[in-house]
């Protein structure tokens, strides 16, 4: 990782190097990652109220619950190319009006048709959103030179426990169209605080883009690089596009364990270990609080550890957490394997995001993107069939395996001289 220490000579604009619009732009662009993971955990918490408001059966909840998951899907493939056209920039500040919007109009509905309809305008949204804004990240990160990627889905994560803790304080006392309507208010207003800087600066080109040694024209000059990721990639294209597959695949191992927490974790401890229902519960917050606190640490473990030992150690700290949380015979013994599941599987979602977007841009970045968000999707059903088959404990063991197959694809692409861009 022999960039990520270096002192950013310059970036657009100024010889002195300033740093400032830097700043504001990882600010705005933390607030939009935290406003995402908020506005969702929102949605979330109000499913089981706005299923009892439609009369929909769990059967018509799990289609209509699709749009969400079609909409996403869709749309990131397609966010790429206008990210491409228009810039990461714009495209985040827009796909953030459409997600605020969007968001009031579940409550609205009366049959599971009419809510599975707007759950593809959300999820469109929300799939846009999520390539726009990490298309933005990788760009900054590049310019920074500092892996500061998990520090951006740390903010996710605090904004997802921040809009999940809300919603359980207010559930009882707003109804469903309140509640996110007034959330569509809040995702308005920060979009107007936060957006102006997004549109002020355009992406800022890495600083590889920049001539750095005028001073020194015998010294082999950074100018003769290409200009950008893409142009990188460009070079070399059908090796970029592996990779780029094999990072989305390593997103979506971890994408998978994920899911399979989110929607399975409290029944294990509950069902084979005999939990009490509030100890059960807390099984999945303590995964997503060791998460949380692993993204926060992310950027001093990338900048000692490198890229490459951090995505082996998460993937390999993940598989030996989840082995405990599966097969551990005591309900303390499988929260301590929750915790150390988080912890591993922290990082390596940005990573490999990172990674992507690196070698291809905001393509790279959409294809990660839809890999993971796929893996998500495929982990509860997943469990749940191979939990018919075997049971649950041995079902949740594959989240096992997957971590550790991420660390060996992590350990295969430690060659790859596309490293160092991010």
């Amino acid at each position: 990782m022999p960039l990520l220490n270096k002192v950013r000579t310059a970036v657009s604009g100024g010889s002195g190097g300033d740093t400032a619009p830097l700043s504001r732009l990882r600010s705005a662009l933390t607030l939009f990652f935290a406003l995402d993971g908020f506005l969702f955990a929102g949605w979330v918490v109000r499913i089981p109220a706005i299923k009892q408001q439609t009369g929909a059966s769990a059967g018509d909840l799990g289609l209509a619950l699709l749009g969400v998951s079609a909409g996403a899907v869709v749309t990131m493939t397609l966010t790429g190319r206008l990210c491409r056209r228009y810039g990461s920039h714009p495209v985040t500040v827009v796909t953030a009006v459409l997600l605020s919007l969007s968001l009031a109009l579940p409550p609205l509905t009366r049959s599971p048709l009419a809510l599975g309809l707007v759950l593809l305008a959300f999820g469109a949204a929300y799939g846009g959103i999520n390539v726009a804004m990490n298309s933005a990240a990788v760009d900054l990160v590049a310019a920074l030179r500092r892996p500061v990627m998990p520090s951006f889905h740390a903010a996710f994560s605090l904004g997802g426990m921040v809009g999940a803790g809300l919603g359980g304080l207010v559930a009882g006392s707003l109804s469903p169209t309140a509640h996110l309507l007034g959330l569509t208010v809040v995702g308005l207003l920060l979009t107007a605080a936060a957006g102006p800087v997004l549109l002020r600066h355009p992406s800022p080109a890495p600083p590889e883009a920049l001539p750095t040694n005028r001073s020194n024209p015998s010294k082999p000059s950074s100018t003769s690089k290409p200009s950008s990721t893409s142009s990188l990639s460009a070079a070399r294209p059908a090796g970029a596009r592996r990779a780029v597959l094999v990072f989305g695949v390593i997103a979506m191992c971890t994408a998978y364990g994920e899911g399979a927490l989110a929607d399975w974790g409290a029944l294990h401890l509950a069902q084979d270990l005999d939990a009490h229902p509030g100890v059960a519960a807390a099984g999945y917050s303590l995964f997503a609080l060791t998460m949380t606190a692993g993204r926060l640490s992310g950027t001093a473990l990338l900048e000692r550890l490198g890229q490459t030992r951090t995505l082996v150690a998460g993937g390999l700290t993940a598989a030996a957490g989840m082995l405990l949380g599966a097969l551990a015979p005591t309900v303390w013994a499988a929260l301590l394997g929750f915790a150390v599941t988080g912890l591993g599987l922290a990082n390596i979602f940005p990573v490999a995001v990172a990674r992507a977007g690196a070698l291809a841009g905001p393509s790279g970045v959409a294809t990660a993107s839809t890999l993971g968000y796929g893996g998500m999707l495929l982990g509860p059903p997943s469990i749940g069939f191979l939990a018919d088959w075997f049971s649950l404990p041995v079902a949740l063991t594959t989240v096992a395996l997957l971590a550790a197959g991420a660390a060996a694809m992590g350990y295969a692409t430690r060659n790859d001289r596309m490293h160092s861009v991010s």
